[in-house]
């Protein structure tokens, strides 16, 4: 970490100064400056760009599971959680999903619940000590809605 930050500023000022601010050696960076690649830095660039192939060829909609078995059926052997994390360095996110409303029809069928709280069933049912039916609504009815006993 210390070492990239170095890299990335050794244009602006010394390198020397900015090892010495951080407490690391200049030989140990310029020993880190002409390190080959690890082997994992390695396989996860040639993953991440199967990573991005299954991904825009599923017109951007699957998510780290999907690419993930796409690469299992494919024969690269990793994990869950690596997919999930070249995903993220390379911003990919699946599009969510269209939620509607369901489209209306025309005439809808009654449904059970319709019939089952109409006033003259509560008027039947529960009468209550002050003569009001009851209703889904706390309070005295309003004009037009019930009638007293």
């Amino acid at each position: 970490m210390k070492f990239g930050f170095v890299a990335k500023h050794r244009g602006i000022w010394p390198v020397a100064w900015i090892c010495e601010a951080l407490g690391v050696s200049r030989a140990g960076f310029y020993t880190w400056l002409r390190r080959s690649p690890s082997r994992r830095l390695r396989d996860d660039e040639i993953l991440s760009t199967k990573v991005r192939e299954s991904f825009t060829a599923s017109d951007r909609t699957y998510g780290a599971r999907r690419v993930w078995h796409d690469l299992l059926a494919e024969g690269f052997l990793c994990g869950l959680h690596r997919i999930e994390r070249l995903m993220k360095a390379q911003a990919l996110r699946a599009r969510p999903r269209r939620r509607r409303f369901p489209r209306d029809m025309g005439a809808r069928k009654p449904t059970p619940s319709d019939s089952m709280f109409s006033i003259e069933d509560s008027m039947r049912r529960r009468p209550i000590a002050n003569g009001w039916p009851t209703s889904l609504t706390s309070g005295p009815p309003r004009a037009g809605c019930m009638w007293r006993r």
